[in-house]
């Protein structure tokens, strides 16, 4: 008798202590909308991120160091992919099938609940693939369902994520989903987290037209056009964010407008300056946009995509693999948030 007791209380004093920890029942970070605007913890808050894309194939090292640095610098979002696999990474937490991929899972869990406890909002992408985010993947419905259960169920307990269901999805390549695929895919999300917040991004400014599909048949949370990368992009983001607005409105569904996946560095022969970055920031802000993402990746020109910054986090620390002109977009950011009341 005294034995078995003994062990009972060694295997509750050790169990307890070894046990995996699941995420707190009461999040620290909660992420939710109002009307045009995005709350975090109730409070209307505009979105200030950076991509992080390869996040979920970098050391821990290195993606420690890098949200550290990324929380000090003001921002407080950040854009992971969940199938990421540029340059032969195992950058996923689900495979080409939907089926959860543990290492890669369990980091992006280590990832969400870190920047649970600092404040901070984690966008979590799907992507059928072109090939240059690697191989085609979630080519069917089912293993696309697959993949959308397996995040969910993995990360229910987190209120500090969204979940974009497919990137850039009217791209009339492999990465295209339906209209009806989006519907099927929103209210499996909806069956199995009823408050979590959805979108799916679009490349291109959105037609008035599928504004409406996107915020009445499938029923997204919120709209992410990827806005065209020009040198009068910037100039034209302002109108564009009050024109969406209008239309919502008209449509009789607000909803907020995030700026996911502006223009970047490195993409063409345009190379935008840190002077087109803040005025897009600005024009955003002003427009009345949720949110918007400093989004820096590969070097397309390059054979080898070098820099590949963040869509090859094995190369090293994010910031040490940016330019000269994105380190001064950096301080200018800094002093954007610091000067600029983001809760409003």
């Amino acid at each position: 008798m005294h034995r078995t007791l003994t062990t009972c209380l060694l295997i509750l004093l050790f169990g307890i202590s070894t046990a995996p920890r699941r995420a707190s029942a009461q999040p620290h970070t909660v992420l939710g909308i109002e009307g045009s605007r995005f709350t975090i913890n109730g409070e209307p808050t505009f979105l200030l991120g950076i991509s992080y894309y390869g996040a979920l194939g970098a050391p821990r090292e290195i993606w420690t160091e890098d949200l550290q640095e990324i929380k000090r610098l003001g921002f407080n979002w950040i854009r992971i992919w969940a199938n990421w696999a540029a340059f032969d990474q195992k950058a996923y937490a689900v495979d080409e099938e939907g089926h959860p991929w543990e290492p890669g899972m369990a980091k992006l869990r280590e990832i969400v609940g870190w920047c649970d406890t600092q404040g901070m909002i984690v966008d979590i992408t799907l992507s059928r693939g072109n090939g240059v985010t690697g191989p085609r993947r979630l080519q069917s419905l089912d293993a696309h369902l697959r993949a959308v259960r397996s995040l969910v169920e993995h990360l229910k307990d987190y209120r500090n994520w969204y979940l974009d269901l497919s990137n850039e999805r009217n791209i009339q390549d492999s990465r295209f989903t339906s209209i009806e695929d989006l519907v099927v895919l929103r209210r499996e999300v909806r069956s199995l987290d009823s408050s979590r917040l959805v979108t799916a991004s679009h490349a291109g400014d959105i037609p008035p037209d599928m504004l409406r599909e996107y915020v009445m048949r499938v029923g997204l949370d919120f709209i992410a056009p990827h806005r065209p990368r020009n040198a009068k992009s910037a100039q034209q983001t302002e109108a564009k964010t009050r024109e969406y607005l209008d239309t919502l409105q008209k449509i009789g569904k607000i909803v907020p407008v995030h700026y996911q996946e502006p223009f970047r560095r490195d993409f063409s022969s345009w190379q935008p300056s840190a002077k087109d970055f803040i005025a897009d920031l600005e024009a955003a802000f002003r427009g009345g946009a949720a949110g918007w993402c400093f989004h820096i990746g590969d070097c397309r020109a390059a054979a080898d995509g070098r820099p590949r910054r963040s869509f090859d986090l094995r190369d090293g620390p994010l910031f040490a693999q940016l330019d000269s002109e994105e380190k001064t977009v950096l301080r200018l950011i800094t002093k954007f948030s610091a000067e600029t009341v983001l809760k409003k």
